[in-house]
């Protein structure tokens, strides 16, 4: 071997790295499915079951989303609601805000916590809760949700990632392992980016560079070998897996008929919950849809009734297509925010933050269909019967469906032990 291989500082290394994956290799550092095997004795400890559901998509409407404009509304009560109405559902007794109309025709399938609360009333560190179980603290980072289900859950593609997140923000892995956070895909009509190789290279030379890759690597990973190294070694292996990999082609909405990308609606939101059932059906285990533009301070009326066009028509074209496939009994779908919104509204035409009370959607994969949770007052303001439901509750509830180990404990560099829903109980209403 060349010695002055061998002889590279870290730094240059990692540079090497870096570059060797973006130019020579036509990825980053993207997270990509490991090879961890999913323990079924531990999944059948207290506070797991088998599973109901094996995938989830989960629709995060950043920014936090009115509760009482969309699965929360109030009857009767035009100071809280303004001009907005309320219609029935395909359940019995079940009301939704008018602006979800599509959506009304499929809550015999679907639940609605109306009873969520939580501890966080800013944007940031609520979102974190939401995502982790867990408080955002200086001194540690938590896996957010979909890095838990990686872990805990093992793949059924060896070659896909099990965990991707759609329209922006990060799916971190935290403490655990790099392979198990969340690939991100900006765009979803662009597909993954960086996933083909380089023009200007063909199959020997591109072989010729992993090879020279590792062999300047031979001599660290004896030096470290430790699991997090390990990790990102097996991250660049499955990247190039997945780029020889006819399971590449799961992430190319193009190729659904028109009428497809119609049915969902063709925002980018409509999109990715179209590009997240093709990932579901390519055996993904867990899929975030981002949808932000909620914040409504202002104008909140017209702000919400327009987002909410956007997330009917892709809410209920999800729906329709996995039922149809035969997929919904096996996915569980999750809307939720961060938090919800005042029932004053402001001199703006507005609604501010409100963390003491919103709404939680569920369909799908063990869920009851046809019913809500809990019971708010007259305004909703606050929980009045039923207990609240806190963040880590919710991922309790998606966990035990999922059939993971509630009490698995996973360890931080620091030795700290955690577990996938921090001290949350599931929702035993909820579950079928």
């Amino acid at each position: 071997m060349n010695p002055s291989i061998n002889s590279i500082d870290e730094l240059g290394r990692r540079e090497f790295i870096a570059n060797a994956a973006k130019a020579c290799l036509g990825v980053g550092l993207m997270p990509m499915a490991g090879s961890y095997i999913h323990n079924s004795v531990k999944a059948l400890t207290p506070g797991a079951r088998p599973a109901t559901a094996r995938h989830v998509i989960y629709l995060n409407m950043s920014g936090a989303m009115s509760h009482l404009d969309t699965f929360g509304p109030q009857v009767n009560n035009p100071e809280i609601m303004g001009d907005v109405k309320t219609i029935p559902t395909s359940a019995d007794g079940v009301i939704l805000s008018e602006n979800l109309p599509l959506t009304a025709k499929h809550m015999h399938n679907a639940a609605v916590i109306k009873t969520m609360v939580t501890s966080q009333g800013a944007h940031e560190q609520a979102s974190y809760l939401m995502h982790t179980s867990y408080l955002k603290r200086g001194t540690i980072v938590h896996p957010t949700f979909g890095s838990w289900v990686s872990k805990l859950s093992g793949p059924i593609n060896r070659t896909i990632p099990r965990n991707v997140k759609i329209g922006g923000g990060r799916g971190s892995a935290g403490f655990l392992e790099a392979e198990h956070g969340a690939l991100p895909i900006g765009n979803p009509k662009e597909g993954l980016a960086n996933s083909t190789m380089a023009d200007y290279l063909d199959h020997e030379k591109f072989g010729s560079r992993i090879s020279m890759a590792e062999k300047m690597n031979v001599n660290f990973t004896a030096q470290y070998n430790q699991k997090q190294v390990r990790a990102y070694s097996k991250l660049y292996q499955d990247a190039v897996k997945l780029m020889n990999s006819e399971d590449l082609n799961a992430f190319d909405i193009t190729q659904e008929p028109e009428a497809m990308h119609e049915l969902y609606g063709t925002t980018n939101f409509g999109q990715g919950c179209l590009l997240a059932r093709r990932l579901i059906e390519n055996k993904v285990r867990y899929v975030e849809v981002s949808r932000g533009g909620w914040d409504t301070h202002d104008n909140n009326f017209e702000a919400v009734a327009n987002n909410c066009t956007d997330i009917d028509k892709a809410l209920s074209g999800l729906l329709i297509d996995l039922e149809m496939r035969g997929l919904l009994k096996e996915t569980l779908v999750v809307l939720t925010s961060e938090f919800g919104r005042t029932p004053n509204i402001n001199g703006r035409d507005g609604r501010d933050h409100w963390p003491y009370c919103f709404t939680a959607f569920m369909a799908g994969g063990g869920v009851k269909g046809g019913i809500t949770y809990g019971e708010v007052d007259k305004i909703g303001r606050s929980p009045i019967a039923g207990k609240p439901i806190k963040p880590e509750d919710l991922n309790a509830s998606i966990a035990y469906l999922l059939g993971l180990p509630l009490n698995d404990v996973q360890y931080s560099p620091s030795g700290r032990p955690f577990t996938i829903a921090h001290k949350g109980e599931p929702l035993f209403d909820v579950i079928a």
